[in-house]
């Protein structure tokens, strides 16, 4: 496949999988691995992946869990175009489905209530006036995606029992635990991050629709060391093995 100079092709250390960043655009994270690692499904289970981004969780959560039927939705169309790159060089075009298009319109390629796992990093920072690229922009800061948007439209996908999975700004987790619960999504589980320093930055949480009352919290991940580099069994390979 033919790179362009602002990208190059990362090893995921995962049954051989690779994964194309362009530094241009927006390049994934440890958040990313993470959530992947949380996520949890069944082989025969519908997921959609809102905000795909390259397409590293759906790679990821395929290679984890064997699915065969994953919808990816990307707004941007540049980032659409990347991540249906990344499937193709992991062969994965039967397995996953790329769609550019703002999830809100789901409903023109899936029935409602008929989705078994959504999954997404979404953009977690409220909007801001600093002037960057917008295709950062977008993928960082919630202008298109606001929290209670992203919960509704999960809400409308999934099937009763259906479960949604997410990592957002843990200063934010009020916001998104509301936003949650007004959708009969209830919080099930849930962990916190913190790096190397003991500062907390991310929540990690799973929802249930129609769920009952009751929370389980698991022990904080620390995903960085004390100089800020990234702990070695954060690596995709120590869950895909």
């Amino acid at each position: 496949m033919i790179l362009k100079d602002s990208e190059r092709v990362e090893d995921l250390q995962c049954k051989g999988l690779k994964i194309i960043q362009d530094k241009n655009l927006y390049c994934f994270t440890s958040d990313s691995v993470v959530l992947a690692n949380f996520v949890k499904t069944k082989k025969a289970d519908k997921v959609v992946e809102v905000g795909a981004g390259c397409g590293v969780i759906s790679i990821l959560i395929q290679a984890k869990n064997e699915l065969q039927d994953i919808v990816a939705f990307e707004l941007q169309t540049c980032m659409a175009e990347l991540c249906e790159r990344n499937i193709k060089l992991n062969y994965l075009q039967d397995k996953i489905k790329v769609v550019c298009e703002d999830v809100k319109n789901f409903k023109k390629y899936l029935k409602p209530a008929s989705v078994d796992v959504v999954v997404s990093n979404p953009p977690f920072y409220k909007a801001t006036n600093f002037e960057q690229a917008e295709v950062k922009k977008i993928a960082k800061e919630d202008v298109c995606l606001p929290v209670e948007v992203l919960a509704e439209t999960a809400s409308k996908m999934l099937k009763d029992g259906g479960s949604f999975y997410c990592v957002y700004m843990a200063e934010r987790v009020a916001e998104l635990i509301f936003a949650l619960q007004k959708e009969k999504l209830t919080t099930k589980e849930m962990f916190f991050t913190e790096n190397g320093k003991g500062e907390i930055n991310l929540v990690v949480i799973k929802a249930v629709k129609g769920g009952k009352y009751g929370v389980k919290i698991l022990p904080n991940l620390t995903r960085n060391d004390a100089d800020g580099k990234y702990i070695k069994t954060l690596h995709t390979k120590h869950f895909c093995e």
